[in-house]
C-alpha cells in the first residue's frame, strides 16, 4: 500500500498503459481518477471498485484546455 492516502489522476485510463497504470495505482492504495475521452473508462473504474479500490471517471479531451481545467476541478472537488 505504497500509495495509501494519495490521489492519482490517470489520463488515457480506459485502455492500454493508462488502464494498467490506474489498476496498479489502485492496488497500491491510491484513490484513482480515470480520465479518458472514451466512456470505456467507466469499465476501468468498475474493475477498481470491484477489487475494493476507490475510483471515479472523468470524461475529458486533453487537447481542449477548458476540459482539462474542468477535469482537474472535478478531481479536486471529489
Amino acid at each position: 500500500m505504497r500509495l495509501k492516502d494519495k490521489v492519482a489522476l490517470v489520463t488515457g485510463g480506459a485502455s492500454g498503459i493508462g488502464k494498467a497504470t490506474a489498476d496498479l495505482f489502485a492496488r497500491e492504495g491510491a484513490r484513482v481518477a480515470v480520465a479518458d475521452n472514451s466512456t470505456d473508462g467507466r469499465g476501468t473504474v468498475q474493475a477498481i471498485k470491484t477489487a475494493g479500490g476507490e475510483a471515479m471517471f472523468v470524461p475529458v479531451d486533453v487537447s481542449d484546455s477548458s476540459q482539462v481545467t474542468r477535469m482537474v476541478e472535478a478531481v479536486l472537488q471529489a
